[in-house]
């Protein structure tokens, strides 16, 4: 089994600024991930409940070493916000968005691939490793202690 999230991601949030981006943003980091920053084209030097703000995935990942990204934008500007992702260095993207036409998907995944990355998604409810890190898009945060023994 392989383990892509742990203790150690540095995960920036494409789309923090949007609803469900800082919606999952506060759940992950309160969760524990390490939820380094996020983009939203404009709005940099804002926050996200302590979460920094970037204009660009390159800045983001330039002032936070950022090396995993998850992405909360609209299915239209999904491709870009990958392609953005794999340029940056990020080696780990995950795109939750849903909607994101194949075509997109087939040309962002083989960039993607040829920059040395790997993605997960779109359409994806995210990944989890117990107790260490979540990028996900989920309603409720869990943790083992919430399962019953």
């Amino acid at each position: 089994m392989s383990i892509l999230i742990n203790k150690n991601t540095r995960l920036i949030v494409q789309g923090i600024t949007g609803r469900d981006g800082s919606f999952h943003a506060t759940k992950m980091k309160a969760y524990g991930t390490n939820v380094v920053g996020g983009t939203s084209p404009g709005k940099a030097g804002q926050n996200v409940e302590g979460i920094p703000v970037f204009n660009t995935v390159k800045d983001a990942v330039e002032a936070t070493n950022a090396n995993t990204s998850v992405i909360f934008v609209p299915a239209a500007f999904a491709k870009d916000a990958m392609l953005e992702a794999a340029d940056a260095g990020i080696k780990l993207i995950i795109c939750i968005t849903e909607g994101v036409p194949t075509l997109d998907v087939v040309e962002a995944y083989r960039y993607i691939r040829d920059k040395g990355a790997n993605l997960i998604g779109p359409n994806c409810p995210g990944l989890i490793s117990p107790d260490e890190s979540m990028v996900a898009s989920c309603r409720q945060t869990f943790s083992r202690k919430d399962t019953p023994e």
